[in-house]
């Protein structure tokens, strides 16, 4: 996605008086980032604290759906700021055309997200291109464009269940949590629809992808509506609505495959805000002296992780054995957590008993955890989630300094073995049918002369050797003599020069290696965004679950605890 962020990074690592961080090697280790989860930062939950705080309106405004659910919805959506609307149309799909692929080409849903109103005359355009998806024409009023497809698995089972005046079992949302599972959520200029450019000075969608994630929230509730209406057309005397602690507990699937993967690597300013956001707040709260009220309140929310891990639900055996791991872990953290006096420093010990006694599922998991704890120090973090990107040569440096900046700030990509042919196994590419990234093997498939830069350890150790030898010959040139000499550079010399400053960003790993898992990169991205209940399907895509346990519509106005990640099962009587 094209500019993510356009608000001016305010923050710099090289600035003194910060808080100590973890360090970035081992922060950024591509098995720790792919053990992230969802946290008070993720962007699921800053836009719910948006919508609640500042009381959004949404009300329908058009339900045209058959028995089957199939037909036009139209929400309106009035903020302090602005209003908006959400079109949705569902449609038949055949059997044979069901598929979770970036190839498909029909969808049971197709939706967008648009900035004022809707008259007949754009209606009728919408309802002719949304279903298109990629193939469809828009303009810059739209802000989000998406699909999604039923849980073959659920959908039937709750329409039959409510129609018959019953309650669908919780343990089929504990199994797969929602109804509907998008296979994409393009925003950010994708299509002709608005870039993010647009949105500069939009107080509503500020921060990067809360439009896509408020458009998803607004298809769990179509979801619940959908249902209901079905079920009632099914048995208008018998039927029911589905319970309250089933709308909540009710999420929105997403399946993720590796067309998101690159993101991480080409937005590194990006990243590192979000980065250094999460581990700022960790620092600002391992500095806070314990009582017995937070204490009482980490313990609650321990038994609480523990159990949404537990319910987690996956036939990938790899990632079975990793939350089997992160239980055990659990336990043996909780044992030791009951054991110890309320002391000052209570904080800083759990962590590093975590660091000493636990795997990086259970450590990232406390991280999550103890951020809720000082919501006053956390949220605002938040709102700093986005920066201006972009690179600009610094052709002025001399030589010797961009070899002390490169052999400093990229030791870890020097000291990396790239010779071996498991070190040069993968490359990516983009397909030719979907311009989407792919992964090849070197060995074995065609198509490396069209490889996407995206070994960035391998471009670093390039460029040294070339700027070494330079050196030799002209020790006191400036970097624009080496890249006019070297041209092909030019882009590595920019990254390093732009990403000086940032002490996050850069994923420590070889990205062309082997052993090198595509999942720990979907899951890191994922978890920013608010997403729960990790479910790979293999090592390059994944299935997961958002907005599990998430306000509902109904609720805004009411008194708003945001306290609702690491849902877990309900009882039919509502009570947890």
């Amino acid at each position: 996605m094209n500019n993510p962020g356009s608000v001016t990074m305010w923050y710099s690592p090289c600035e003194p008086s910060q808080p100590i961080l973890r360090p970035a090697d081992q922060v950024m280790d591509l098995d720790r980032l792919g053990s992230q989860f969802q946290s008070r930062l993720s962007f699921v939950r800053s836009s719910m604290r948006r919508m609640m705080n500042q009381q959004w309106r949404i009300r329908r405004r058009r339900f045209d759906l058959d028995g089957e659910g199939f037909g036009t919805a139209i929400y309106r959506i009035d903020t302090p700021h602005a209003h908006y609307h959400c079109v949705i149309f569902s449609a038949y799909l055949p059997p044979e055309k069901r598929s979770d692929r970036v190839i498909a080409d029909q969808w049971d849903v197709s939706f967008v997200l648009l900035a004022g109103d809707v008259d007949e005359l754009q209606l009728q355009d919408l309802r002719r291109n949304v279903p298109l998806q990629e193939a469809g024409r828009f303009d810059s009023r739209v802000l989000v464009l998406s699909r999604a497809n039923r849980s073959l698995r659920n959908f039937e089972r709750f329409v039959a269940a409510l129609a018959e005046g019953t309650q669908p079992d919780p343990q089929q949302l504990a199994e797969v949590g929602y109804l509907y599972r998008t296979t994409a959520v393009y925003g950010n200029g994708k299509f002709g629809i608005a870039d993010f450019s647009c949105l500069q000075g939009n107080e509503d969608f500020t921060q990067p992808f809360s439009a896509q994630m408020f458009t998803v929230y607004l298809l769990r509730h179509f979801s619940i509506e959908q249902i209901e209406h079905m079920a009632r057309a099914r048995n208008p005397q018998r039927a029911v609505g589905l319970a309250i602690a089933l709308q909540r507990y009710l999420g929105v699937g997403n399946s993720t495959g590796l067309g998101m993967a690159p993101f991480l690597i080409n937005h590194p300013q990006l990243v590192n805000q979000w980065v250094w956001a999460r581990e700022t707040a960790l620092a600002q709260v391992l500095g806070q002296a314990a009582d017995l009220p937070r204490v009482e309140r980490l313990r609650a929310l321990l038994d609480r992780g523990r159990r949404h891990v537990q319910e987690t639900v996956t036939d990938d055996q790899r990632q079975a054995a990793l939350d089997q791991c992160t239980l055990a872990d659990l336990a043996r953290l909780i044992q030791w957590f009951d054991a110890q006096p309320v002391s000052p420093d209570l904080w800083t010990r759990v962590q590093g008993w975590a660091q000493s006694h636990g795997g990086k599922g259970c450590q990232e998991l406390l991280v999550s955890l103890l951020l809720e704890l000082y919501p006053q120090l956390v949220d605002p973090l938040a709102e700093q989630m986005a920066v201006s990107e972009g690179f600009r040569l610094n052709a002025d440096m001399p030589l010797t300094e961009l070899r002390v900046l490169m052999e400093n700030h990229y030791r870890w990509a020097l000291e990396l073995d790239l010779d071996s042919p498991a070190a040069n196994h993968f490359f990516w590419y983009r397909s030719v049918e979907k311009e989407e990234p792919r992964l090849g093997e070197r060995a074995m498939e065609p198509g490396a002369e069209k490889e996407m830069q995206l070994g960035i350890a391998h471009n670093i150790q390039r460029c040294h050797t070339a700027l070494l030898a330079y050196l030799e010959q002209h020790p006191q040139q400036l970097t624009a003599h080496f890249l006019l000499a070297q041209p092909q550079f030019k882009g590595t010399v920019c990254r390093l020069q732009g990403m000086a400053c940032c002490a996050y960003g850069e994923i420590r790993a070889n990205l062309l290696h082997r052993n090198m898992l595509p999942i720990d990169l979907l899951r890191c991205k994922l978890a920013f965004f608010g997403a729960g209940k990790f479910d790979p399907k293999s090592s390059r895509w994944v299935r997961i679950t958002l907005f599990q346990g998430a306000p509902l519509v109904s609720e805004i106005g009411q008194p708003f605890d945001d306290d609702w990640n690491f849902a877990v099962m309900p009882t039919l009587d509502g009570e947890v």
